[in-house]
């Protein structure tokens, strides 16, 4: 198992190193969307909170380290047919309550995001309890990211973090750190 993670760790730094290359702190014209070729930051990608899709702005990719609080994000197997990211695979994202989270940074309401791979755990899998979409990453091989927990999409926090704490998830922490900011409903 600690292979297994040895290689997810080395993976995941490749990865975002390709994501930080291809969107690079770069003021442009007007926002993007990040899957577009040469998408560059600020860009946009659609996430999901509480169920619903919100439209997320990503204002840094490689923030500088700081001690300010964090917001989790994570990253899973699409939860429609519509992917919400495809680079560098085909991906969702799930984001905490945004009427619960407090404003960000002193110069607006940039949040801090950490990010995690929310993965089908061994038990999940050998029970059927989490059905994944096995997700080829290059230099890693191929990952169960979770799709489903008993039956049910995983568009909120809640219910990720229920079903990690249960044991049927793995959160995987990349380690990533992103600056972004959503609309609130």
């Amino acid at each position: 198992m600690n292979s297994i993670l040895v290689r997810i760790a080395t993976a995941t730094v490749a990865v975002m190193t390709l994501v930080l290359g291809v969107a690079s702190p770069v003021q442009a014209a007007s926002l993007g969307n990040c899957n577009a070729s040469g998408a560059t930051t600020p860009c946009f990608e659609q996430v999901w909170s509480d169920g619903v899709q919100l439209k997320m702005t990503f204002v840094d990719l490689n923030p500088s380290p700081s001690s300010d609080p964090t917001h989790s994000f994570y990253v899973l197997a699409p939860q429609t047919r519509a992917p919400q990211g495809s680079v560098p695979f085909l991906h969702d994202h799930v984001i905490g309550d945004v009427s619960r989270q407090t404003k960000g940074d002193e110069s607006g309401n940039n949040l801090r995001y950490h990010g995690y791979f929310v993965l089908c755990s061994t038990e999940g899998l050998s029970t059927g309890a989490c059905q994944p979409t096995m997700t080829s990453i290059p230099g890693l091989g191929t990952i169960p990211f979770a799709a489903t927990v008993n039956g049910h999409k995983l568009t909120s926090a809640d219910r990720i973090e229920s079903s990690a704490s249960s044991g049927l998830l793995t959160l995987f922490d990349t380690g990533g750190v992103l600056i972004a900011t959503t609309n609130h409903r």
